[in-house]
């Protein structure tokens, strides 16, 4: 996983509703973004992880738990630690972790309504799959306000936030960094964005791990709802 150095990134001026509306693009991270973390749903994918760990490795769930995080840590996702260390099939891991019960969340009306007020192309890029982001955004009936998704495969199962994914993201889907917007629940996956020239949203989710370099200028905006705050967008109120 490749490195970024925030504070090289300079801190953006807030940009005004109708700057933000005037946006070419809208890129959305998928898991506890298009989601409420509170949902407590990517629980049900991580303990997946530890079993698949566990069951892989022939640990008991503490010892399981414990190196899920470790390669999480260390190569971004479980799941590339998984292929680097242990030749694990990645098919098999995302079939495996992504089974999983979406009743704990619901179509949200003000994230639907938002989303369709909201002028601009919207893709996703998630460090999971297109087949988990298509039956997320199906169960949220938000799945028609989408062009495409970049998932894990397209990424060649370099996980956010490694530089070359993002690029490689643009060109597919012919965006130019300066006139996009991506929105992510993890700070340190909005470095590469804001690189590039990406104005950034961060989704605090007031999860300890995803707050990661957030106090650093790559955050241009931050919020603790994003369906509330696109909402505020699209209505013209000044965002945080």
């Amino acid at each position: 996983m490749e490195s970024n150095d925030t504070n090289k990134t300079p801190h953006r001026i807030r940009q005004s509703p109708d700057e933000l509306m005037a946006a070419e693009v809208w890129i959305f991270d998928l898991d506890n973004t298009l989601y409420p973390a509170a949902s407590k749903l990517f629980d049900q994918v991580d303990w997946n992880m530890t079993r698949f760990v566990g069951e892989l490795l022939n640990l008991e769930q503490i010892e399981a738990r414990k190196l899920q995080k470790q390669y999480f840590r260390e190569y971004g996702t479980t799941m590339r630690g998984l292929m680097t260390c242990h030749d694990v099939d990645p098919k098999e891991f995302m079939d495996y972790v992504h089974d999983i019960d979406l009743a704990p969340i619901s179509a949200n009306p003000i994230l639907t309504e938002a989303l369709a007020k909201l002028p601009g192309r919207k893709v996703i890029y998630t460090n999971g799959t297109t087949t988990h982001a298509e039956n997320i955004t199906q169960h949220l009936q938000i799945d028609h306000h989408f062009e495409g998704c970049f998932d894990i495969i397209d990424a060649e199962y370099v996980p956010k936030p490694a530089t070359g994914p993002y690029e490689t993201f643009c060109a597919r889907f012919d965006i130019d960094p300066k006139t996009a917007i991506m929105v992510e629940d993890m700070a340190r996956n909005l470095v590469p964005a804001a690189a590039l020239g990406m104005t950034t949203v961060w989704l605090d989710t007031d999860v300890d791990w995803a707050r990661d370099g957030a106090e650093h200028g790559h955050v241009h905006h931050r919020t603790v709802d994003i369906a509330t705050w696109l909402n505020d967008v699209v209505s013209g109120v000044q965002p945080s």
